[in-house]
């Protein structure tokens, strides 16, 4: 009897124990059938109990796409901004087909499998329309049929190039799809070089004849030679070398029995005297600053600088057939103190007649100053202007003429029998001495002074000399 009621007491609690485990497990059942399941997580979200349009706002936040930005082939960018297409994102349908394959009712398979995170991707929407127009507004794309696209050999200012539309060409079919799928897959970047939308369009036979006979021009005008005067340079580059070439009557190239460019010594010889013409400077007129304040124009003189055409004109055939690479000095069959256009510097000597005055400088620093006096105007002996310089220095000279012998401690000739130096007869120098009682044409200086500058200047030095 009393067994009988034990087990009797044990069937009672286990059905009670079964009747709370049941009421609750289908009250979990209950609670989960307006949500998701327990330990449902989705895109590092925990969404157990939550509904879609809960789930879907969280998930929103985690948007955060701003635009696509194109990159061509030749660097420019282009940039789609998502606020400008009305770009939005919508994960509710994924969530309810999601929320739909779950059973509230087999909760516990969360509790007893597996609850990794789950992956979603949204629905993406935007303003088609508004697309399609930025896009348009680009200026990525060339409106040109492929049959108005050219490939041919042009000469400009740098040379000859090759002019070539045909390789290299963006698809405009190819990119907009590009774009869009880049657009929609809610890309950062695109380039559309290793995306694929760039082709090269069929050639024609000329146009293969053209690109064969480019790749001979690129070699010919590969020329390394610079030319150096001073700080001065002159580079024998592919807008020179490209007028070096031998064209027949009809103004096309002419190539050996190898099938290489030929070249035209007679234009090769005239750039020579062209350059020849540019930096030679003896007896040149040059534009002078004087120190009474104006800008001279001195002309002639024997001073300055002259290449050696001749010897020029073989060098430059020799080092281009060769293909020389270097920087090259000509040679001068005269120097001046300075090579290039400006050969004066800043050490000279200037001689201004009309005044009377002769000066010194130095590294730019005025060292002598003084009067001196010059031929004599009246007499038909005046001092010629001219940029000279001192070839020669000696002491006590003398200087010689029809009807003179003159001593003189200090002679510096800076052009034939035209000299500076001193005069020992004179007790004046400067003002208008010169008109009715000036010298035979040399600069006479006062003792002091051209003792001075007979210690300072060295041979070579430019006396400046103009009225």
């Amino acid at each position: 009897m009393r067994k009988r009621v034990v087990l009797k007491g044990i069937v009672i609690a286990g059905f009670i124990i079964f009747l709370s485990i049941a009421g609750m497990y289908l009250g979990l059942a209950r609670y989960y059938a307006g949500g998701f399941s327990y330990q449902t997580w989705i895109n590092g979200i925990y969404c157990t109990g939550k509904s879609v349009n809960e789930v879907n706002e969280e998930l929103l936040k985690q948007c955060y796409y701003t635009g696509l930005t194109i990159i061509a082939s030749d660097g420019k960018s282009y940039n789609v901004p998502a606020g400008q297409v009305n770009l939005s994102f919508d994960f509710s349908e994924a969530l309810s087909l999601y929320l739909e394959r779950q059973n509230p009712y087999l909760w516990i398979d969360n509790l007893l499998g597996d609850t990794s995170d789950q992956k979603i991707e949204p629905v993406l929407r935007y303003d088609t329309q508004a697309f399609e127009q930025l896009i348009d507004s680009f200026s990525l794309f060339d409106r040109r049929t492929n049959a108005q696209r050219r490939l041919e050999i042009t000469k400009g200012e740098a040379g000859y190039s090759l002019l070539d539309e045909r390789r290299h060409v963006l698809n405009e079919a190819k990119t907009r799809e590009a774009i869009k799928n880049a657009f929609e897959a809610a890309e950062p970047f695109l380039d559309l070089e290793e995306s694929g939308c760039y082709e090269d369009l069929e050639l024609t036979d000329r146009m293969e004849r053209d690109i064969a006979l480019w790749d001979k021009l690129k070699v010919y005008q590969e020329c390394g030679i610079v030319y150096q005067f001073g700080e001065e340079t002159c580079p024998v580059d592919a807008g020179v070398v490209c007028d070096f070439l031998k064209l027949d009557e009809n103004g096309d190239f002419v190539l050996d029995a190898s099938g290489n460019l030929c070249t035209d010594e007679e234009k090769v010889y005239a750039f020579v005297d062209r350059l020849c013409d540019e930096y030679d400077t003896v007896g040149k007129a040059r534009r002078f600053q004087a120190t009474r304040g104006d800008i001279v124009t001195v002309e002639g003189g024997i001073y300055g600088n002259q290449i050696d055409r001749e010897a020029e004109k073989e060098y430059l055939l020799n080092a281009f057939l060769a293909r020389k690479k270097e920087i090259h000095e000509p040679v001068y069959k005269q120097m001046a103190a300075r090579q290039g256009k400006d050969d004066i510097g800043d050490t000279y000597i200037e001689v201004d007649m009309t005044n009377q005055m002769l000066y010194y400088y130095e590294k730019g620093d005025l060292k002598i100053e003084t009067p001196v006096v010059t031929g004599n105007t009246s007499l038909r002996r005046g001092t010629p202007s001219g940029t000279n310089y001192v070839y020669s220095k000696e002491r006590n000279r003398i200087l010689r003429g029809e009807d003179y012998a003159s001593p003189v401690k200090f002679w510096m000739p800076v052009k034939g029998g035209i000299g500076i130096h001193d005069a020992s007869w004179r007790s004046k120098y400067g003002g208008e001495i010169y008109k009715t009682n000036g010298s035979h044409g040399c600069i006479n200086t006062p003792y002091n002074e051209v003792s001075a500058l007979y210690d300072m200047v060295e041979i070579g030095t430019p006396c400046v000399m103009f009225y």
